[in-house]
């Protein structure tokens, strides 16, 4: 079902359409215009300025962001792979317990 919602970036208004909720897209458009005004309030930079930087910080953010969630892909894997081996050395250990056990 389409949402229409309307946000307010750096006092201009958008009337979105969308299948996401109004909230969220709210969040997202606070999230842009915070960005738009954080540049433009930084120097005397024009409108079109202020949304490309704005864009690159966020776009900066995002790859940021996705190198973090590979690396934390790559941690958890790591701990799996090694809890693997773990369980593997346990079940051998408790196995050479048992023949040892029934040894005697």
């Amino acid at each position: 079902m389409k949402n229409k919602v309307t946000v307010s970036i750096a006092g201009q208004e958008y009337a979105l359409s969308t299948t996401d909720d109004a909230a969220y897209v709210q969040k997202v458009a606070a999230h842009v215009d915070e960005q738009v005004r954080r540049v433009s309030e930084s120097g005397r930079v024009s409108m079109l300025d202020s949304t490309v930087l704005a864009a690159l910080n966020i776009a900066d953010e995002y790859f940021k962001e996705q190198a973090a969630e590979e690396n934390l892909r790559t941690q958890i894997k790591t701990v799996l792979e090694e809890s693997a081996k773990l369980k593997l050395d346990l079940a051998e250990a408790n196995r050479q317990i048992f023949a040892l056990k029934n040894k005697r």
